[in-house]
């Protein structure tokens, strides 16, 4: 197990490029198993659970090549006979339950693991669960796998409302949708830049969807889908992590190359009240810091609203704010492992049900602290590069699940990281 060392502090100035986004990859991959034929796609990140997925998908029978160098992943299912996808593999990565709805969509029936075990009752999973019996699939469990099957060639469908929305059930639903669904349609859809992208691909592969981009998607049969060429997009939320990063400390200039800034929806509207020099140019975003940077209260929402991928990182900034700011979590409760983390480098958390509140100023100091998830494990990395003196950051295998060269393209920017094992 590895852990960073980190000096600080460290202004950030330079370019950072932006990597692949995992989150919009993996549905991508999923879909490659639809096709006739092999797909390709690029700007796919050398990440942990890239690799996880990959082997995933190998289960099946189908071929995967990842070629690193080039991030270029080509998946072809021609030779697909295997419909289940194992314990072993789906407790290490919650996206790997989209082999549900892809293998049902391509074979019409599928073997796949509850992640972590679930138990059969309220958990997350149930959203993708009542969405394809209401398509018409049958669903059952059987020791903590869901077989999902249909009767025939085709369900006839009908619509699904997603309450609350969900972008994981969206996806799945997608991908079982279809090939075999007559006309299926479900409501309060996700429309983040993930699921847009995903049902680009399924289009440019032959399959029929309606209100791409909107809350209600309106899928038709496609009797077959080809392999195609795509590309992903750039990491949003890495994007908006470095921008973060970059604003935390006063000296910073940094430009992050190879973005999409339209995707990342209403975050550069309160990064702007920061008091930051914002530029967005194309595809490229300049972030000059400010030494007296303003609190900025927020509320995380679905897209486009304040991505909860970002709000650590958030809180993580306030803390070199001039006062006092609060950070309320709409969309999970219970993310805010990082706070006590924070508060042992000097800073000033408290937390309150699903809201943190960030009193600053407060001058940090290097100490030893534990990551607990991926972007709690950042915003440790982005306090360690303004705290004064080491900062021990441990587990960052968490980091290695969502980020390409973190250390990498921090350190060619003014960095101070080293990754060593941990004795």
């Amino acid at each position: 197990m590895d852990k960073f060392i980190i000096e600080g502090p460290t202004p950030l100035k330079g370019e950072i490029a932006i990597s692949g986004s995992k989150n919009a990859a993996l549905p991508l991959m999923a879909a490659s198993i639809l096709g006739d034929s092999a797909s390709t796609l690029h700007l796919i990140p050398k990440l942990r659970d890239i690799y996880t997925f990959n082997n995933v998908i190998r289960v099946t029978g189908t071929k995967v090549e990842f070629h690193e160098s080039d991030n270029k992943l080509v998946i072809d299912p021609t030779n697909l006979s295997h419909t289940e996808a194992p314990y072993d593999l789906v407790r290490k990565m919650r996206a790997s339950f989209y082999m549900l709805g892809a293998l049902v969509g391509k074979m019409g029936k599928a073997r796949v693991s509850l992640p972590g075990g679930c138990a059969w009752g309220p958990r997350p999973v149930d959203l993708h669960l009542k969405g394809m019996e209401a398509m018409g699939i049958d669903i059952d469990l059987d020791g903590g796998y869901v077989i999902a099957s249909i009767s025939g060639d085709e369900v006839d469908g009908g619509e699904f409302t997603l309450d609350p929305s969900s972008v994981g059930a969206t996806i799945n639903l997608l991908l079982a949708a279809v090939k075999r669904a007559k006309k299926f349609t479900i409501k309060n859809a996700a429309k983040e830049p993930d699921v847009v992208l995903l049902c680009n691909m399924l289009v440019k592969m032959g399959a029929n969807i309606d209100g791409i981009g909107t809350d209600t998607l309106t899928i038709r049969k496609a009797d077959h889908l080809q392999g195609v060429e795509m590309s992903n997009d750039p990491d949003r939320i890495e994007t908006g992590t470095f921008m973060i990063a970059a604003a935390m400390h006063p000296e910073s200039d940094v430009t992050l190359t190879g973005c999409k800034p339209e995707d990342l929806g209403t975050f550069p509207k309160h990064f702007k009240k920061l008091g930051i020099d914002l530029t967005i140019d194309g595809t490229s975003i300049r972030v000059k810091s400010n030494k007296s940077l303003k609190p900025v209260s927020i509320k995380t929402e679905v897209y486009p609203g304040f991505p909860t991928d970002l709000q650590a990182q958030w809180a993580t900034l306030l803390t070199q704010a001039e006062g006092v700011s609060k950070v309320t979590d709409t969309i999970y409760f219970d993310r805010f492992s990082y706070v006590p983390e924070l508060n042992r480098l000097g800073a000033d958390l408290t937390v309150e049900k699903n809201r943190v509140t960030i009193k600053g100023k407060t001058e940090l100091t290097g100490a030893s602290v534990m990551s607990t998830d991926l972007r709690a494990s950042v915003s440790l990395v982005m306090a360690g590069m303004v705290a004064d003196g080491t900062t021990e950051v441990l587990r960052i295998y968490h980091l290695d699940r969502g980020y390409e060269n973190l250390e990498d393209k921090l350190n060619a920017a003014g960095a101070s990281i080293r990754r060593v094992a941990e004795e």
